[in-house]
């Protein structure tokens, strides 16, 4: 394992804060690398912010910092730069930006969280690069820096000095992920089971929108089958039900699927009512019967089957981990409320 130390043969890790900066995306990789710590890691962590002083997060919370950017003389080994939901304000920050740009410039690595990215595109850092964000806001990213190419599936994404990683807690699997190149797997490993966390979360962000990622197909009735799955996923979508609606054969639809979606009919619907089932968890806090009710699965056991299959996590384990607080009225958690959601 190469190990870039900085001269005091420990690894500096600078995380950049701003007013509004989302928690967990700090909180997440400091406590990966004060983790590793304890395991034989040598990384000391240096929070900074534009002037030096405290911010308070999208949470409410204070964050105490150790040192305006003027005050960092030293090469950073990795620059963490986080994100928040007020993304969209914050890429038209030319003061945010240039300090962006000046701490990339000095940092031998530059690791953005969830909405990080788009600082980092918006500071024309990720130009020609692969990149990962938030599920939510891969779209964002792709329609608004064309010179970007972005992962949609990613749960981060390494290019050259930069990685970019997907939502929130993607910045703890990014953060182990560091670990394990400077200091080896089984430090890593180490950490990740004291966090309780996977060392590569299952599925990337596949769990995350299913019908965005099947491929356009030019059959018009294929499509209108896709289509009625992904607005309700709790209706009878068995092969015979798809086949009588198409007005076609079983088979025919059996063999449609398989050639232009890659899939049986059955493998889509199941993903399709999974996605279905982790937005309603992520977002409300309906009982498992009712979960499974709407989104087609019957009962809380088949849930259960499915998710573990799947995800190798149970649907409450999934709803204690991914379960939202900062997006209350985005159009998943108004879906989760009203019934699942159209895929675009």
């Amino acid at each position: 394992m190469h190990h870039p130390h900085t001269g005091t043969g420990t690894l500096l890790v600078t995380l950049f804060v701003f007013p509004g900066v989302r928690l967990l995306d700090v909180t997440g990789p400091i406590e990966v690398f004060s983790s590793a710590n304890e395991f034989g890691g040598r990384y000391r962590l240096n929070i900074v912010s534009a002037d030096g002083t405290e911010v308070t997060t999208a949470a409410g919370t204070r964050l105490s910092v150790d040192m305006p950017v003027a005050d960092l003389r030293e090469t950073s080994d990795v620059l963490v730069i986080p994100g928040g939901p007020d993304w969209e304000r914050m890429i038209k920050d030319d003061a945010l930006l240039d300090i962006v740009r000046r701490l990339d410039a000095n940092s031998r690595r530059t690791a953005s969280i969830c909405t990080g990215a788009l600082l980092l595109a918006a500071a024309g850092l990720l130009d020609g690069r692969r990149a990962a964000t938030h599920w939510r806001q891969s779209r964002q990213l792709a329609q608004r820096f064309p010179a970007v190419r972005v992962d949609p599936d990613a749960i981060f994404v390494q290019d050259g000095k930069m990685m970019t990683s997907a939502g929130v807690s993607a910045g703890i699997d990014l953060s182990l992920a560091l670990v394990e190149e400077h200091c080896g797997a089984g430090v890593a490993r180490a950490v990740a089971k004291d966090m309780v966390v996977f060392m590569q979360r299952p599925g990337g962000q596949s769990q995350f929108s299913v019908r965005a990622r099947v491929p356009h197909t030019r059959q018009e009735m294929l499509r209108r089958a896709l289509d009625a799955v992904a607005e309700d996923p709790g209706a009878d979508h068995s092969l015979a039900a798809m086949a009588r609606r198409a007005g076609i054969s079983p088979r025919h639809v059996a063999r449609l699927f398989c050639d232009e979606v890659g899939t049986t009919p059955a493998r889509y619907v199941e993903q399709i009512r999974l996605e279905a089932a982790q937005a309603m968890l992520e977002t409300g806090d309906d009982p498992m019967a009712v979960i499974a009710r709407r989104t087609g699965f019957g009962s809380p056991e088949s849930l259960r089957r499915a998710f573990v299959r799947n995800l190798m996590v149970t649907p409450g384990a999934f709803r204690a981990r991914f379960h939202s607080t900062g997006f209350a009225d985005t159009d998943a958690a108004v879906a989760a409320r009203s019934g699942p959601r159209p895929q675009g």
